[in-house]
């Protein structure tokens, strides 16, 4: 494999607000947070990040706050996304100016374009910021499901370094691993399919769970790679329940709570998204109890 970056978990971070901005201070406890929990890398203006919320300035100023926090000592990936071309190729300059390692690009939402579309905004994108690109399919979002042959194509013609596979189609991502494992990371994107996505050869995960409980799933996947097959299965399945508590109202409307409820002020989701509302928040917490997750857990 030429270069996967980043093995293990790789943290799909909140975007924490304050008085409708972004609120850098508390980014930076989190990044603090996750180098002392032993997260393998870090991910910003992802889906859970809420990018698609905000404006290239406020998606340039959380990624050099969270680039600037982790001063090298695990590598920082950009997402980069929205609907036209032109205007994620700014975005991906933005990400190389700030110093990020590389960029986390989906394909266009909301298009449908083509597979040749998708290969060809992905090329154009990765060959504008100059930086090495996980690609992330997520159909669940972008109505786009990107082909593992489609895949194979992009990193014919461009640097891709890995692949975040968030359809859950175990038979699809199985083809992937056939065609390009060898050469490109793949990363599961999907909490509770991490160990069925290493079985086929991936070396990480980028992960929602990890705002909770990142030193479990770096663990997770390293207990993997190291051939320690009954404990990784042992945490996977330990916090499948959680998993799903996490992912019962759109993400990351309760990951957001989860990270409160740890002691991080990152606020409320932004609109059109709302607060968790109460009883699914004490069911949450209740879970998070049962697990020995508790408030001011980011001491």
């Amino acid at each position: 494999m030429a270069d996967p970056r980043f093995r293990g978990s790789g943290v799909a971070l909140v975007t924490p607000f304050r008085d409708g901005e972004v609120a850098t201070g508390v980014l930076k406890e989190l990044v603090a947070f996750h180098l002392r929990e032993g997260t393998d890398a870090l991910v910003v203006n992802g889906s859970t990040g809420e990018a698609v919320t905000m404006n290239p300035g406020e998606q340039m100023e959380a990624a050099a706050a969270v680039v600037e926090a982790a001063d090298g000592a695990v590598p920082v990936i950009v997402g980069v996304g929205g609907s036209a071309t032109a205007a994620v190729k700014a975005l991906a300059r933005n990400a190389a100016e700030v110093g990020a390692d590389a960029i986390l690009l989906a394909p266009p939402p909301y298009n449908k374009p083509s597979q040749a579309g998708i290969e060809a905004h992905c090329v154009e994108v990765i060959e504008a910021g100059g930086l090495p690109a996980v690609l992330y399919n997520v159909p669940g979002r972008t109505a786009c499901n990107v082909l593992p042959e489609t895949v194979r194509r992009v990193a014919d013609r461009a640097d891709v370094i890995g692949v975040k596979e968030a359809s859950g189609d175990l038979s699809q991502i199985g083809e992937l691993a056939r065609l390009v494992v060898d050469e490109v990371a793949l990363y599961s994107g999907n909490d509770d399919q991490i160990l069925p996505v290493l079985s086929l050869g991936g070396t990480g995960v980028i992960s929602v769970l990890a705002n909770v409980v990142p030193a479990d799933v770096s663990r997770m996947v390293h207990a993997f790679l190291d051939g320690e097959m009954a404990e990784a299965r042992r945490l996977q399945l330990r916090y499948l329940p959680l998993i799903r508590m996490l992912f019962a109202d759109p993400n990351p409307v309760p990951v957001r709570a989860a990270v409160r409820h740890l002691g991080f002020e990152v606020g409320d989701p932004r609109m059109p998204l709302l607060p968790l509302g109460e009883e699914s928040q004490q069911r949450l917490e209740g879970e998070m109890r049962r697990l020995g997750i508790e408030a001011g857990h980011a001491a």
